[in-house]
């Protein structure tokens, strides 16, 4: 299995159940890696989502507790056994946990591979990552080049982004 996430300086990845920025070239590398794949998020991530349905041209897996909630176009699972029964139907190859902390706490022990746009600024944080840079597990495999946010398009201007990749040693 994959992740895919997006951190500040102090890998805070939300706040008050929202992203922390909308970057457009983020959001872009977001759907280039899980278009026609299988995510796996939570239901307060769906939440979050326009007109809060699941994303589109993907197998959407639902991590929820609550027994009668069943979105359209989606499925659910209720534990980390159903998840991982629901998984032996994918290639793991094909797999990206998408969100929020509790899925991602959850399931990093199960990533090999993970895809971390880190954000050059300080955001107001309520929900966090785990710091992939003070992990002994994991090892910082490529950093793309830095890119700045588009005021025209992006919720924050001239801020400096990169696109990195983890990997589990």
């Amino acid at each position: 299995m994959k992740l895919v996430v997006a951190v500040d300086k102090n890998w805070g990845i939300g706040n008050k159940g929202g992203l922390l920025a909308h970057v457009r070239a983020d959001l872009r590398y977001f759907q280039s890696l899980t278009k026609g794949n299988v995510v796996i998020l939570g239901s307060k991530t769906l939440q979050t989502f326009p007109n809060g349905m699941p994303l589109k041209n993907r197998e959407n897996i639902i991590l929820s507790r609550r027994t009668d909630y069943s979105p359209e176009g989606a499925t659910v699972v209720h534990s980390l056994d159903e998840l991982l029964e629901a998984l032996k139907n994918y290639d793991t190859e094909n797999v990206f946990v998408i969100g929020g902390s509790t899925v991602y706490d959850l399931l990093l022990d199960y990533c090999d591979t993970a895809y971390v746009t880190k954000f050059d600024k300080e955001f107001e944080s309520d929900a966090f990552f785990k710091n992939l840079d003070e992990s002994p597990e994991w090892e910082l495999a490529s950093v793309g080049e830095t890119q700045l946010t588009d005021p025209e398009t992006d919720t924050v201007s001239n801020m400096e982004f990169t696109f990195c990749v983890y990997k589990k040693k």
